[in-house]
């Protein structure tokens, strides 16, 4: 059963009726270019098959109910009182700041209740927040009747995480979450939004996701901090941000602490390595690509100092499996400090792989981790249940035409 299936049947259980609109979005896996989209860098992202979903229907209130499957509660979004966020970390805040969003732009969303649900892992570094926003603002353009811009769409996802989850996110999960394409990888220029696609479709190669099953929280300080480094080093530098810079211009630098320096060192080397593994994409280099992924993580551990034994544990394992028992390269994925790894494998050996690794995991640290393979999967999407066929559509007409393969 699809977790559209499951919220389906899961919203007529708890409202007693059927759903009018059930809007999903996926989650993100980023390949390469890590602490790069606040950077104004280049990512080389895609969706997951896993997805978070909403289904809901109207209610003769001002009030959206909104009951969460993953936070087993119900909470009440008040449209006729002025919109506040939540007690920092409460899951509340993420759909609220995208609603609030929605009535700062003008538009006037009803009352209706609804009921989420969701395969994304929580705390994994696979963007479940960013779907969740992406899923909200998706679900709120069927409930105002209205198509917004993708671009405008993601900004405004990023907003709510900025004022209301506490997260100074990029723009790389909700650009992603929204903008997906099947069979494809995006290379995103954070400063100019251009997007890039790239065919991910060769059936020998899998991207294998490895949950260490230790959970991070970013808004708790780390993350911004290292965004706070960026900019420090931005500043000693001259520049308006991190992509302008290059490493003789950091060499010959004075004033950078260790660690603000190991940070800005990183985001000039990732963004060269994320252009670099577009390229290695194109030309189905695998070898080289792998490389590059190893090359982010050494990065990521020892310049950005976001990695945790758990994320090493996991890389380790994996290398010493090597490119002749199938993994080609392996790093880890997300803001950090905990989380995901991903490695890039030959599809014949994930079977081996997948059990060396959780065998081995488990063993060294005492917990199971959760693996699984996806490959590139469709952005944000809204279906009308009730509707003929049960036909799903992507929002936005012609606008969405410009970034994503439409069929209606």
């Amino acid at each position: 059963m699809t977790i559209v299936q499951r919220v389906h049947d899961a919203f007529a259980g708890h409202y007693g009726r059927a759903p009018l609109w059930i809007a999903s979005a996926p989650g993100r896996l980023n390949l390469i270019g890590e602490h790069t989209d606040y950077n104004d860098g280049f990512v080389l992202s895609m969706a997951i098959e896993l997805r978070t979903a909403i289904a809901a229907a109207p209610n003769d209130t001002r009030k959206i109910v909104l009951h969460s499957e993953v936070a087993a509660e119900t909470a009440v979004i008040d449209l006729s009182q002025p919109l506040v966020p939540e007690a920092p970390g409460r899951w509340l805040n993420h759909p609220k700041g995208v609603v609030a969003g929605f009535v700062a732009a003008g538009h006037e969303p009803r009352g209706f209740d609804a009921l989420v649900g969701s395969s994304v892992p929580i705390g994994a570094g696979l963007a479940s927040s960013a779907a969740l926003e992406a899923a909200t603002a998706t679900l709120l353009e069927g409930v105002c009747g209205v198509e917004l811009d993708p671009v405008r769409k993601a900004l405004l996802c990023q907003q709510a995480e900025h004022t209301y989850a506490g997260m100074p996110c990029g723009i790389m999960d909700p650009f992603i979450c929204i903008l997906a394409r099947r069979d494809q990888v995006l290379l995103l220029d954070c400063r100019s939004r251009e997007a890039v696609w790239l065919a991910f479709e060769d059936p020998d190669v899998t991207v294998l996701s490895i949950n260490t099953n230790v959970k991070h929280r970013l808004a708790d300080g780390a993350y911004a901090l290292r965004r706070r480094q960026c900019e420090t080093a931005a500043q000693a530098l001259g520049v308006r941000s991190l992509r302008e810079a290059g490493l003789e211009m950091l060499a010959r630098a004075d004033g950078l602490d260790h660690a603000t320096r190991g940070c800005a060192r990183h985001v000039i080397t990732e963004i060269a390595r994320t252009v670099q593994a577009a390229q290695c994409l194109r030309e189905r280099a695998w070898a080289e690509l792998g490389q590059l992924l190893d090359a982010s993580q050494e990065s990521l551990q020892r310049d950005y100092g976001v990695s945790c034994p758990e994320l090493d544990a996991v890389v380790e394992i994996a290398r010493a499996i090597g490119p002749r028992g199938g993994v080609f390269g392996c790093r880890m994925t997300g803001g950090g400090f905990g989380g995901c790894a991903m490695a890039l494998i030959a599809t014949s050996a994930a079977a081996a792989i997948t059990q060396r690794i959780g065998t081995e995991y488990q063993r060294r640290t005492g917990i199971a981790a959760t693996v699984f393979a996806s490959r590139p999967a469709d952005g944000a999407r809204l279906s009308h249940p009730q509707e003929q066929g049960r036909r799903v559509h992507a929002l936005g007409g012609a606008i969405v035409n410009r970034y994503v393969d439409y069929q209606p």
